[in-house]
């Protein structure tokens, strides 16, 4: 197993740095609605980047994840880890999530830099909590997380469907490569 690297910017939570950039605060794409009746424990645990669109940020990065979990005063703690390629490490980044609106809605805004937030969105998840659709300040960004590292062809179809559907650049999605085993 590799050491895992200081920590990269990567992954749908780190989004925050870079909106801060453009000068966007967290909020909905036009067009693009965030699921009701969101359970946060339910969602809580590790999920895989399964496809993204691409950005600087994740640029070569392999066997993504991310595990979320709810912290004593009631934000939601981040811990993103994927395998950098081109430096053969594991590298991962630490942030925090809360809601924007209300806990049972699945808008939130996301930082890994103090008091400044970006847009996570969560448009599509599944009643098991088993695989879900994530979108940041616009359509530039997209992601799709499952609780497993693969999906069936049937998951892949029916995400690109949606996302096309809502103006996404399909044509762009990475399918990300999670055959790495050796998780730190």
């Amino acid at each position: 197993m590799q050491p895992i690297s200081n920590v990269m910017k990567f992954s749908p939570v780190i989004i925050t740095f870079l909106l801060l950039l453009t000068g966007c605060a967290a909020q909905l794409p036009k067009g693009i609605d965030p699921v009701q009746n969101f359970v946060v424990d339910r969602y809580m645990g590790t999920w895989y980047e399964v496809a993204r669109l691409d950005h600087r940020f994740e640029r070569g990065l392999s066997n993504v994840s991310a595990t979320y979990t709810v912290r004593d005063d009631g934000d939601i703690e981040v811990l993103n880890r994927g395998f950098n390629e081109q430096k053969q490490a594991w590298s991962e980044a630490q942030g925090k999530a809360k809601f924007v609106r209300n806990v049972d809605e699945g808008f939130l805004k996301v930082s890994f830099f103090g008091p400044f937030f970006g847009s996570y969105v969560v448009f599509d998840l599944d009643d098991a909590y088993t695989q879900a659709y994530v979108s940041g300040n616009d359509r530039s960004y997209l992601w799709f997380l499952a609780r497993q590292p693969t999906i069936t062809d049937a998951q892949k179809e029916a995400f690109v469907k949606r996302a096309e559907a809502l103006g996404f650049p399909v044509a762009e999605l990475i399918f990300v490569d999670q055959s790495l085993g050796d998780r730190p």
